[in-house]
């Protein structure tokens, strides 16, 4: 299963680099990562080319103006060519290495539509240090469960990934 990871950018370089390596690091390889940026004038749009050799073809950005963060979202959705869509925000990253691993793994074993995680927010400056934990707990529908939702049990800074049949229709 292909995967598309899209991360909407806007003045990002300061964080960035940490969120370009986690994706790098992934042990699941079909991924497609789609970098959408809004004209940054902090050297994001840099920091972007300097990893896409890195990424073997698998990398594509636009940076034009756009409304904010949901429009940049969107913009890399109607982009996105994959079976599963996933969101990592550009001062988020990957648990470790399995992740992506991990999620594709979730939608082959089970009618699963989406998947969410555990999160760990880390302190700015040192992302070895965790200052605070949210832990998901099993999806339980109010009334039915039409879409197939389910919790992995691991920390995933993206916390959300969905097949892509599901979105924009």
């Amino acid at each position: 299963m292909k995967v598309s990871i899209i991360t909407a950018t806007y003045n990002s370089a300061a964080t960035l680099r940490d969120t370009l390596d986690s994706v790098l690091a992934q042990t699941y390889q079909d991924i497609e990562y789609i970098i959408v940026d809004g004209l940054s004038a902090d050297g994001t749009q840099e920091i972007v080319k300097a990893y896409e050799p890195r990424f073997g073809g698998r990398l594509r950005l636009v940076s034009e103006k756009d409304k904010g963060l949901y429009d940049a979202m969107n913009k890399g959705l109607r982009m996105a060519t994959g079976d599963i869509v996933g969101v990592l925000n550009s001062d988020d990253l990957f648990y470790d290495k399995q992740v992506v691993a991990d999620v594709v793994k979730a939608f082959e074993s089970d009618d699963i539509d989406c998947v969410y995680g555990d999160l760990e927010f880390v302190a700015a400056n040192d992302i070895t240090k965790v200052v605070r934990k949210w832990k998901g707990s099993q999806y339980q529908p109010a009334i039915s469960n039409e879409a197939g939702i389910r919790h992995i049990p691991h920390s995933i800074v993206a916390a959300l990934a969905m097949k892509n049949t599901d979105i924009l229709t």
